[in-house]
């Protein structure tokens, strides 16, 4: 062996020492590692928390909104039928001031008037409900009397309409004031 060459053993020994060097400092990463770590999911929670918030206002913000509609709604529902009803009102006022004394013009004046508040009816989803000859409803009619009948009507069937009923839509508004054919 030369003075230049190193035993087998000595260069295992420095060939082993930066790799001892790399594990001293690997432990070292980790720690740096994690801290990372810790940082990115610090500033995620950060950026969930702030989208948490964002979301929860927008939640808030809709909820307000929703009930100022329905307040308003509310407030404003018999608008649109009170529109249709003016008219209504000042043709009743006109036939008022009316002092011709003709029961003609007086006649033609309070079927415009009708025809009017029909109109506003329809636009207003009311509809009568006039039951002559219809079987018996307990939800749409209201029994003031019964009276006796053989064969026609049938039994339980309305005779007579004393005051038609009204619906708005598919509610009563109020039933009609019915009497109805008992059997015998």
């Amino acid at each position: 062996m030369t003075g230049t060459e190193r035993p087998e053993n000595e260069k295992n020994d420095q060939a082993c020492a930066p790799a001892e060097s790399l594990e001293i400092g690997a432990s070292v990463d980790p720690m740096m590692d994690l801290n990372a770590a810790l940082a990115a999911a610090q500033a995620q929670a950060e950026e969930n928390h702030e989208l948490f918030l964002r979301a929860r206002a927008e939640t808030e913000n809709v909820r307000r909104r929703a009930q100022e509609d329905v307040a308003k709604a509310h407030k404003f529902a018999v608008e649109s039928f009170a529109e249709a009803l003016v008219p209504v009102f000042d043709s009743l006022e006109k036939a008022l001031q009316d002092e011709s004394g003709s029961a003609a013009t007086l006649r033609e004046g309070v079927d415009l008037t009708l025809r009017q508040l029909r109109a506003a009816f329809e636009r207003g989803r009311l509809t009568e409900i006039n039951p002559i000859g219809e079987k018996f409803d307990p939800h749409r009619h209201q029994a003031i009397s019964a009276v006796p009948t053989q064969g026609d009507p049938p039994p339980n069937h309305v005779v007579a309409v004393l005051q038609k009923g009204w619906m708005i839509s598919d509610r009563v508004l109020r039933p009609a004031l019915v009497t109805v054919a008992q059997g015998t």
